[in-house]
């Protein structure tokens, strides 16, 4: 009969009164000083409930396996084994423990962050409070100020057909359209945590054949130059801005240019195309936004013209539910936008600066706003309270291009003195590249949609394979400007970067992919 507990023969055997099982002497003693329960069944047991058993005395036959050299060595062999078995399950379990403590120490971070955040807007509405107690009076004149600014048709009112005290009235971001963006934040943070690559995102092997297959004149040859570029993901649709003050929509698979947008009276900083409806958002070095509405015959027409900064706008970004964008300006101030008013619900300014402002970009789950400075400062904002939480220093110069990664963690950032990156996470720069000489700033930088590949423009196009902060991040792919500027001033991915279009301080668009690959140019 074996013990209960080790399943060897006992050498002192003793019998339990309560369960009658068998186990060696000095392992139950153990346990019952331990425990003060049998092993095996749960039950109270005690030194005075435990029998010895007497036996005459045993010699153990010796293993057939240890009759011989080769069976002995094969014994200590299977023990190895078994040793580097339990050692590899046991590193697994200490990899899953550190994995879990550091998600803990994350989550508990968040939460100090929030309960900040939370306790500081609790603070700012008890003031807010208390002053409208103070200014009751102060709600009549509101009411019609925001009654003003509306035509007797429904629309709002352009800002020049407004009088001069009531042009600078901000109704603010409402609790319907701060709970729209909390929710979407939400469903996109889920989403990312399921998200997985594309299996149709073009390869590392792709790209390190791709060369320019078209380039196409879209902008005037009196003032040669493309600004900006942005790319409709469903539909290879191509928007173009430039110095000649037009903008361009641009079908990439058919290679024609769709309608040219007349308007503005300098260059053309920015575009943005907004997927829901048709619409274009554009913003310009005459200092307004505007904001247009594509048709069914091809042609867009501007239905808005916003008038809301003072100096250049330099970028423009639109929110995840396609409902909102913001702006950002040169005079130092950022404005929030509703798409289909085009109202200004807040214009927000730093006072403890008076730099202005160069780049601008939403965060993919939408509540997280960054800025570039012209004085080589990234600023991170929190939407909701308009409210700057964060700020990286280490550029020099003006911040020329901002882009958030798919995955949420990294930002990238491009300068005079080259591209940073940043961990969002823990706020801090873990990676710094100098792809062109001091004289020769970075114009752009930009991710794909996947966050797989980084694209930068300067002197030449790069292209740099995203991975993570340990890891490093290595130049795939290098195109030379064929403009012959020797400046390419911003670049885009096309859909699974299946091609990558380029504009630079000539008038022509160009795309780089695969030769005789038509499955790019399919929408």
């Amino acid at each position: 009969m074996n013990c209960s507990i080790s399943g060897e023969v006992p050498e002192d055997p003793v019998v339990s009164k309560k369960s009658g099982l068998l186990f060696e002497k000095r392992l139950i003693e153990r346990h019952i000083s331990e425990y003060g329960k049998c092993p095996i069944t749960g039950e109270p047991l005690t030194a005075d409930d435990i029998v010895p058993v007497r036996t005459g005395k045993i010699v153990r036959p010796r293993p057939a396996q240890a009759a011989s050299i080769p069976g002995m060595l094969g014994m200590f062999q299977l023990e190895w084994d078994s040793l580097m078995l339990a050692n590899f399950a046991m590193e697994q379990q200490l990899h899953t423990a550190r994995q879990e403590l550091s998600h803990a120490l994350y989550q508990h971070d968040a939460a100090c962050r929030v309960i900040a955040r939370l306790k500081k807007e609790r603070d700012e509405a008890r003031s807010l409070l208390a002053l409208a107690e103070r200014q009751i009076p102060m709600s009549a004149q509101s009411t019609i100020a925001a009654n003003a600014s509306v035509h007797s048709n429904g629309k709002p009112a352009a800002d020049d057909q407004l009088g001069p005290g009531l042009r600078n009235v901000r109704p603010g971001i409402s609790p319907n359209i701060l709970d729209d963006m909390t929710e979407c934040n939400s469903v996109l943070s889920q989403q990312r945590k399921r998200r997985q690559i594309s299996p149709t995102l073009a390869p590392v092997d792709a790209l390190e054949r791709y060369t320019q297959i078209s380039s196409h004149p879209l902008h005037k040859t009196s003032k040669p130059g493309i600004l900006s570029i942005d790319i409709h993901s469903n539909k290879n649709i191509i928007a173009t801005g430039g110095v000649d003050t037009n903008a361009v929509i641009f079908d990439q698979p058919s290679g024609q240019i769709i309608s040219t947008l007349s308007g503005h009276s300098k260059k053309v900083n920015s575009v943005k195309i907004v997927p829901r409806d048709d619409l274009l958002i554009t913003g310009s070095a005459d200092k307004t936004v505007r904001i247009w509405q594509g048709s069914d015959d091809g042609n867009y027409n501007c239905n808005h013209v916003l008038k809301d900064h003072t100096a250049e706008v330099q970028a423009v970004t639109v929110h995840a539910t396609n409902n909102y964008f913001v702006t950002a300006s040169l005079d130092g101030t950022w404005c929030f936008y509703d798409l289909s008013s085009g109202l200004c619900l807040t214009q927000v300014e730093d006072p403890s600066a008076s730099e202005g402002y160069t780049s601008l970009a939403f965060h993919p789950d939408g509540l997280i706003l960054g800025t570039g400075t012209t004085g080589g400062l990234v600023k991170i904002w929190d939407v909701k309270s308009q409210t700057n939480v964060a700020k990286f220093e280490g550029h020099v110069g003006a911040v020329t291009s901002i882009s958030f990664s798919e995955n949420g963690y990294f930002l990238a950032t491009a300068a005079s003195d080259g591209i940073k990156l940043w961990d969002l996470r823990k706020l801090k720069n873990f990676r710094t590249f100098t792809p062109y000489g001091p004289d020769t700033p970075t114009n752009c930088v930009e991710f794909d949609y996947s966050g797989s590949y980084l694209a930068a423009a300067g002197s030449d196009i790069r292209v740099i394979q995203a991975t993570s902060v340990k890891l490093d991040w290595n130049t795939i792919k290098t195109f030379p400007d064929m403009s012959g500027t020797g400046k390419a001033t911003s670049v885009k991915f096309g859909p699974d970067a299946k091609y990558i279009a380029v504009g630079s301080m000539d008038r022509n668009l160009r795309i780089f992919g695969l030769p005789g690959d038509d499955s790019a140019m399919e929408p």
